[in-house]
Parts: C-alpha cells; sequence; structure tokens
C-alpha cells in the first residue's frame, strides 16, 4: 500500500495594506503659486522702475588740480547701467585712479542722482627732478610741467620714497624747534645722507650711524654751533666724535678727534 501524503494546512495569505495617500490640495498649490508670481512681477516691477538712467551727477570737494570734466569723463565709461545696476565700485576706481585725486566716496541719491565727493592729493615735496610725494611719502605724480618752489627737494634710489620723506620730516621737525627749516635731503645709492638747510648751511651725515650723526649735529646747533650757524656753509657729521666745519667767508675749522684727518662714509 502507497504510504499516505501527510495533509498540509495552508497558511492563508495575510491582505496587503494600502499606503493611504495623501490628498493634494490644489487650490492651496494654486495660490502659493500665484503668489510666488505675483511677488517675482511686484519685485521685478520695482527693481525696473527704480533702476532708470542715471539723470545727474553731483560732485562735491575743493579741485585745484582736478576738474569736474575729468572726473565725468573717468566716470562715463562705468554708466551704461542704471540706478540701481551701475557698479559704484568700478566708478570709484576709476575716479580714484586720476592723477591727484587721493581718495573718492560715490553714493546713490534717489531717485537717480549720483553723489561722488573727490579729496585731492596734497603734495608735500617733490621727488628727483619732476616727481611729486603726498604728505604719506607716496609718489602720486611721476613726472609734472610745474613744482611749486615752496616745496621741499627729495631725491634718492627708486623705492626710496617713503624712507627719505620720513627722515625728512623728522629732520624738519627738529630743526624748526631751533628756528631754522631744512628745504632739501637726498640720499645716494651708497647709502650717504646729505641734508640742506635754508640759511645756506649743507649738512653731510654719510652712510655709517647716521642716528648718533644726527644726534651729535643737534647737540652742536644746541651748544657751540647755534649762535653762528647762519655763518656756516657746511658741517660735516662723518667723525668718530666730532666735526668739520666750512664756513662761508672761506675760512675752514675742524673740530673732531685729534688724529682724525679724513672723514668717514
Amino acid at each position: 500500500m502507497p504510504p499516505k501524503k501527510a495533509n498540509r494546512r495552508k497558511t492563508p495569505k495575510r491582505a496587503k495594506r494600502a499606503i493611504p495617500v495623501p490628498a493634494i490640495n490644489w487650490n492651496r498649490i494654486g495660490n502659493g503659486a500665484l503668489l510666488l508670481i505675483v511677488l517675482v512681477c511686484a519685485y521685478s516691477g520695482t527693481a525696473w522702475v527704480m533702476d532708470q538712467p542715471i539723470n545727474a551727477v553731483r560732485i562735491d570737494g575743493r579741485f585745484e588740480r582736478v576738474s569736474a570734466m575729468q572726473i565725468e569723463s573717468a566716470m562715463t565709461p562705468f554708466l551704461k547701467g542704471g540706478f540701481l545696476s551701475t557698479n559704484l565700485t568700478l566708478v570709484q576706481e576709476a575716479i580714484t585712479e586720476l592723477p591727484w585725486v587721493e581718495r573718492a566716496s560715490v553714493r546713490r541719491s534717489w531717485p537717480s542722482t549720483l553723489s561722488v565727493t573727490v579729496v585731492e592729493e596734497s603734495a608735500a615735496a617733490c621727488w628727483g627732478k619732476a616727481g611729486l610725494l603726498n604728505i604719506y611719502g607716496e609718489l602720486f605724480v611721476a613726472e609734472t610741467s610745474h613744482i611749486p618752489a615752496e616745496l621741499p627737494r627729495l631725491t634718492g634710489p627708486a623705492g626710496s620714497e617713503l624712507k627719505v620723506a620720513r627722515r625728512f620730516f623728522e629732520l624738519d621737525k627738529q630743526l624748526k624747534q631751533r628756528g631754522l627749516t631744512a628745504i632739501a635731503l637726498s640720499i645716494d645709492a651708497r647709502g650717504a645722507w646729505l641734508l640742506h638747510l635754508s640759511n645756506g648751511m649743507q649738512v653731510r651725515f654719510g652712510a655709517a650711524a647716521t642716528d648718533s650723526r644726527t644726534e651729535r649735529f643737534f647737540g652742536a646747533l644746541d651748544g657751540v654751533l647755534g649762535p653762528v650757524a647762519d655763518k656756516v656753509k657746511y658741517i660735516d657729521m662723518r667723525y668718530t666724535n666730532g666735526f668739520a666745519i666750512g664756513w662761508k667767508s672761506g675760512d675752514g675749522i675742524r673740530m673732531a678727534d685729534f688724529g682724525e684727518t679724513d672723514p668717514h662714509v
């Protein structure tokens, strides 16, 4: 007899649960999209209204070397946009690059005006044959056809403008405290300093130990040299502890250490 097959009870399949799908509120989406469109249109319309062409440029400042025409000419290539779209940084940079302009500021004035304020450079000294330095010792004009006669004259190797300017104004400040005025200062390729005063005196500091030599020079002015400063043609500080004097009358007197016959560098 064939074996009987065991009857297996089939496990009933579980019914799959449907995932609930949230109802889409098309009205809310439609309202949101409509609101977004309205906002974009409102912004675009406002920007269009505000970004109208620039109708006027107002320029303020005390001008001696720079003209309003020069400023307007520098600005023009950057005014092709509207009141809002014009890049004020580029406009400001274009103005600042003009000779004799120290700094400039540009701002918008509603509804369609640009307000420009310009500060001119102040020439503090002439550099070399035709250059001009500002009060910060910066060479802002390399070649000029007119140099004011009252400006001090400074010379030195390229790149030494700030160094020479600082030293000149330090020396001139101390000289003015003693009733004297510096009119020129130079440094040569070896680093030797030469100072000229308005009374005709020339001071030779040389290249070495300039700080101690400068201190000794002012000590001499406060002492034996002060009463006769206007009679001195030159004073040579290139000695260890002393100095040599040349008089305008032609007589020479050396005030230096015994044994020193020649100045140092």
